[in-house]
C-alpha cells in the first residue's frame, strides 16, 4: 500500500442506522417523524390523522418538558415572536398575493404548536408573562387566518387548564392576571363571533374557547363580572336560541350556569337582555317531549338550574311572570315528562318569599293545585331519578311550594288551598301525617347519632354545632320543617275537622303534637333577628304554635 492509498483508506464502520447522520432532520416535524418510527405498530407520520399527530406532539412535548427552564421559555417565545413578525411583514408586503405569505403562516402555526410544552410547566408561567408572551398570544387570537387563531386557542386552553393551574397556583395566577389585564374576555368574544361552526375544526375551536372561559372563571370567579360587559353573556344566550342540539350548545348551557352562579350582577343583567325569555323558549321545546340523549338531558338541567339562579334576583320574578313562566312550569307538571321534577324546583324558587306573592296568585289562577297535589300524593320513584332528582328532593320541593302558598295566599285563593286538605275525606291530611312520621323517624335517628358523637367530644364549639345542624338538615330536617309548617298552618285555620284528623292519626301511631311544636320552635329560633321579615315570620310561627 503506497502513501496515496494509505491516505485514502477508510475503516469499515458498523452503522446503527441505514440513514447517514448528515441527513437527520432536526426540525420539529423531523423529530415527530422519528418519534413515530420508535414504535413499529405506529403508522408513518405522513399517514396519521390530525388527532394521531396531536397525540404524538403531546408525547414528544412530554419527553422534552423535563428539560425546560427559563432560557428555554424565552427562546420559545422569541422564536414565536420572530415567526409572527415575519408573517405580518409578508402579509403587509404581499396583501394581494397570499401564496407569498402562506409558508410563513405554516411556520407560525407549527411554532405555536411547539409552545404546547409550556402547559406542562406552570411554574414557568411568570417567565412567559415577563417576556411578552401574553400580548403575543392575544395577537395570535386576532390573526386573520383562523388556523392560526385555532392554534392559539388550543394553546391558551391547555395553559389555563384547571389541573395545570392547581399544580402551581401562584405562578399560574400570574398568567391569569395578565390575561385579565389585557381584557382576554373581550378578545375571546371576538373569536367566538368569527368562528363558523359548519367547519368541524372551527366548531372544535369554539368548544375550546368556552373551555378557556370556564378555566378562567374557575381560577378567578370575579372574572365572570366581565361576561356581561364584553358581551359574552349575550353571545351565549344567542347561541342557545339555535334550534337543535350539539355539544357546543351543551357547553353554552354550562357556561351560562357558571356565569350566573358566580355573579349577582350577571343575574340582574340577565333580565335586561331577554335572558329569562330565552331560557323559557329553550325549555318550552321539552314540555311535551323528552331529550333524546343523555347530553341533551344534561343541557336541559343546566337551563333549569340557570332559571332557578336567575329567580334569586327579585326583578327577574316579574319578567318570569310576564313571560308566562308559571304557566309553562304548570304545563310541565301535567305532561309528566323528564321536565316535571326540575319544573317543581323552578316553582319552588319562583313562589318563595314576599317577592313570590304574584307568582303564587298566578299559580292558583292557572289551576296549578290540580297539578301540584298529585305530586304531593305520590312520589314517582324511578321516573324522579331519571329526571335527575332523588325522592327526598321531590318531597322537599313539593312541600316547600305548598308552604309558600300558605304564606302568600289570602282570601278565596287561600280557601281553595285549604279545601284540598278537606276533600276526599281528608286524604291529603293522611298523606301529610304519613310524610311527617317518616321524616320524624329519620330526624330521631340522626339525633341519636349526633348525641353519641357528642359524648366522645371533650368540647363542642359553635362551628361543630353548626356542622351538627347541617347534618340534621341533610337527613331530612329541612323537609320535616316544611311539613310541620303545613300542619300548624292548616290546624290553626279554624277548620276543626282537619285538627281532629291530625290528632287522630298521630294517636294511632303513638305520637302527639309535641314534636311538631318543638321542631317549629327550633325553626323559629333559627330565623334569628336578621331583619323585619325574619322577625315577622318568627312571630307568625310562634303564634301558630301557641294556638295548637
Amino acid at each position: 500500500m503506497d502513501i496515496e492509498e494509505l491516505l485514502d483508506f477508510q475503516p469499515t464502520r458498523n452503522l446503527k442506522r441505514d440513514r447517514p447522520t448528515d441527513d437527520v432532520d432536526n426540525s420539529y416535524e423531523g423529530m415527530l417523524k422519528r418519534k413515530a418510527m420508535e414504535a413499529p405498530q405506529r403508522k408513518k407520520y405522513e399517514d396519521m390523522t390530525d388527532e394521531e399527530r396531536l397525540a404524538l406532539v403531546m408525547e414528544l412535548d412530554e419527553d422534552k418538558s423535563d428539560e425546560m427552564d427559563e432560557s428555554t421559555v424565552k427562546k420559545m417565545i422569541l422564536n414565536l415572536e420572530k415567526k409572527y413578525a415575519k408573517n405580518q411583514e409578508l402579509r403587509i408586503k404581499h396583501t394581494e398575493q397570499p401564496e407569498k405569505f402562506m409558508d410563513s403562516e405554516v411556520e407560525l402555526h407549527i411554532e405555536t404548536g411547539k409552545c404546547l410544552t409550556l402547559a406542562t410547566q406552570p411554574r414557568l408561567y411568570p417567565v412567559l408573562v415577563h417576556c411578552g408572551g401574553v400580548k403575543l398570544l392575544l395577537s395570535l387570537l386576532s390573526h386573520p387566518n383562523n388556523d392560526i387563531v385555532l392554534g392559539a386557542v388550543e394553546l391558551l386552553h391547555e395553559l389555563t387548564d384547571s389541573d395545570v393551574v392547581n399544580e402551581a397556583l401562584d405562578d399560574a395566577m400570574e398568567l391569569v392576571e395578565a390575561l385579565v389585564k389585557n381584557e382576554i374576555m373581550s378578545v375571546l368574544v371576538q373569536v367566538l363571533e368569527s368562528l363558523d361552526e359548519k367547519n368541524d375544526d372551527e366548531a372544535k375551536g369554539l368548544h375550546n374557547v368556552l373551555g378557556i372561559v370556564e378555566n378562567l372563571v374557575e381560577a378567578d370567579p370575579n372574572l365572570s363580572e366581565d361576561a356581561f360587559k364584553h358581551g359574552l353573556l349575550t353571545w351565549v344566550l344567542n347561541r342557545l336560541k339555535v334550534r337543535g342540539f350539539d355539544q357546543n350548545k351543551l357547553y353554552c348551557s354550562e357556561i351560562l350556569a357558571i356565569l350566573l352562579q358566580s355573579s349577582e350582577s350577571n343575574r340582574t343583567q340577565l333580565g335586561n337582555i331577554e335572558g329569562i325569555d330565552t331560557m323559557l323558549q329553550a325549555l318550552a321545546l321539552y314540555k311535551r317531549r323528552n331529550p333524546q340523549v343523555t347530553e341533551e338531558q344534561e343541557m336541559v338541567h343546566n337551563l333549569f338550574d340557570s332559571l332557578c339562579l336567575s329567580l334569586l334576583t327579585n326583578v327577574n320574578r316579574d319578567i318570569f311572570l310576564k313571560g308566562e313562566g308559571v304557566e309553562l312550569m304548570v304545563l310541565m307538571l301535567r305532561e309528566k315528562k323528564m321536565s316535571r321534577p326540575p319544573a317543581l324546583k323552578v316553582l319552588n324558587f319562583a313562589l318563595q318569599g314576599d317577592e313570590g306573592i304574584n307568582c303564587c296568585a298566578k299559580f292558583l289562577d292557572v289551576y296549578g293545585l290540580s297539578s301540584l297535589f298529585p305530586c304531593f300524593m305520590k312520589t314517582p320513584g324511578k321516573k324522579v331519578k331519571r329526571g335527575g332528582f332523588s325522592e327526598m328532593e321531590w318531597v322537599e320541593h313539593v312541600t316547600s311550594i305548598i308552604s309558600h302558598l300558605l304564606r302568600n295566599l289570602s282570601g278565596s285563593q287561600l280557601q281553595r288551598l285549604m279545601n284540598k286538605f278537606i276533600e276526599e275525606d281528608h286524604l291529603k291530611v293522611d298523606r301529610l301525617i304519613e310524610l311527617h312520621l317518616f321524616y320524624l323517624n329519620r330526624a330521631k335517628t340522626v339525633d341519636k347519632e349526633i348525641a353519641a358523637e357528642k359524648l366522645q367530644l371533650d368540647e363542642i364549639d359553635e362551628d361543630k354545632e353548626d356542622e351538627f345542624y347541617i347534618k340534621r338538615l341533610d337527613a331530612g330536617l329541612f323537609t320535616l320543617q316544611r311539613l310541620n309548617y303545613i300542619i300548624i298552618s292548616i290546624c290553626t285555620a279554624g277548620i276543626s275537622s282537619i285538627v281532629d284528623r291530625v290528632k287522630q292519626l298521630l294517636q294511632l301511631k303513638g305520637e302527639t303534637l309535641g314534636p311538631i311544636r318543638d321542631i317549629m320552635s327550633e325553626y323559629a329560633d333559627s330565623l334569628g333577628d336578621k331583619d323585619n321579615k325574619a322577625n315577622e315570620e318568627k312571630l307568625n310561627i310562634n303564634q301558630m304554635i301557641n294556638q295548637l
